[in-house]
């Protein structure tokens, strides 16, 4: 089902108002990512990393 002519005009152009007009900010690689999946990613990395350090230089990341 289509929406209405004034309706999909209406979406159409809040769409169109909506994007960003600068250009698109990097993400910083110290903040974790924003999707879950990414979440996820994000994590098992940071446990690679814990797990891989030496017990004796962990007390430093707690």
């Amino acid at each position: 089902m289509t929406p209405h002519p004034d309706v999909h005009h209406l979406l159409h152009t809040q769409a169109v108002r909506a994007l960003p007009t600068g250009p698109v900010p990097e993400p910083s690689p110290c903040e974790p990512p924003a999707t879950p999946r990414a979440r996820l990613g994000w994590a098992l990395v940071t446990l690679g990393l814990r797990l891989a350090i030496p017990p004796a230089a962990r007390p430093a990341l707690r």
